[in-house]
């Protein structure tokens, strides 16, 4: 009991160092982009900031997503991370699109070459790299999948930067074309990113099932004591799932000897899916109706 609240307090304090670079980093990009008027190095300040709010939601998700139910909450509060992350999602969309018309429409003025703007941006993409090498050695030390999922995306943005520094040298060069182009390269990857959060989140806010329920059926039917499943439901609750289910067992059984049957169908699906909720009614076969 005492080893996994000491590993979610090194996963947050880990988040929190991160989080705190990356906002360094975000006021770094901006600075340049706003100095030199490039607007792929705007738009790859505008992916730190997502990169920022990752790191906000990561951290009260691990703060928060062990909270009890409560009387308002009787599921829990999993899915208030869940609709935080539909906003960040929402946000991206608006931001990714104001980006790309701001690309299309922006006058050809020239873009800044500035040394010392330069020098910032190789010295965030040194501290990027770092970042993501000292948070995917913690995620393999505590064997947390959140922070091997942010050191990936840390190494997503590396390239990212790689590609807008380029851009941004060979725009300052002349090549004012490519600025735009690059700017709208960071418009689709923000895009994709938005993307890729609605199609993990949205799933769970409508209830899609989170078990397929031919399978699921399939495996308790096996269990010694269940003559039937007549019913299943399954669902996420957050990153967590949750089943529902009604069992059919022979009428001449006592309570005690449903009751442990529907107990070893519980420990199985746990065992077998790593379900956190399962709610098991049991009913006599023949059912009535």
């Amino acid at each position: 009991m005492t080893r996994k609240p000491q590993k979610d307090n090194n996963v947050q304090r880990v988040i929190l160092i991160e989080g705190s670079i990356n906002f360094v980093v975000l006021a770094a990009k901006l600075s340049v982009g706003l100095s030199t008027g490039s607007l792929a190095i705007i738009g790859d300040a505008i992916h730190s900031l997502t990169d920022v709010i990752n790191n906000l939601i990561a951290w009260l998700v691990v703060k928060f997503s062990a909270s009890p139910a409560d009387r308002e909450h009787p599921y829990g509060h999993r899915k208030f991370e869940t609709l935080a992350v539909f906003f960040l999602a929402s946000l991206l969309v608006v931001l990714a699109f104001e980006l790309a018309v701001h690309a299309i429409t922006k006058d050809d003025a020239a873009i800044d070459n500035s040394t010392w703007g330069l020098g910032m941006m190789l010295a965030v993409l040194m501290v990027n790299i770092s970042l993501a090498i000292w948070e995917r050695s913690w995620a393999r030390k505590l064997n947390s999948d959140i922070l091997l999922a942010d050191a990936t995306h840390t190494f997503a943005d590396i390239l990212t930067t790689v590609v807008v520094i380029i851009g941004w040298q060979l725009s300052a060069m002349g090549y004012l074309l490519l600025d735009r182009l690059c700017a709208l390269g960071v418009s689709c990857l923000i895009l994709y990113l938005s993307y890729d959060l609605f199609r993990r989140i949205l799933p769970i806010l409508v209830d899609e099932y989170a078990l397929d329920p031919e399978s699921l059926s399939e495996a308790v039917n096996n269990i010694q004591g269940v003559v039937k499943v007549s019913r299943v439901r399954s669902r996420w609750i957050g990153n967590e799932k949750s089943v529902d289910l009604v069992i059919a067992v022979e009428p001449q059984l006592s309570i005690v000897e449903a009751h442990d049957i529907a107990n070893s169908v519980e420990l199985y699906i746990e065992k077998l899916y790593g379900v956190a909720d399962i709610s098991i009614h049991v009913e006599p076969y023949p059912t009535e109706g």
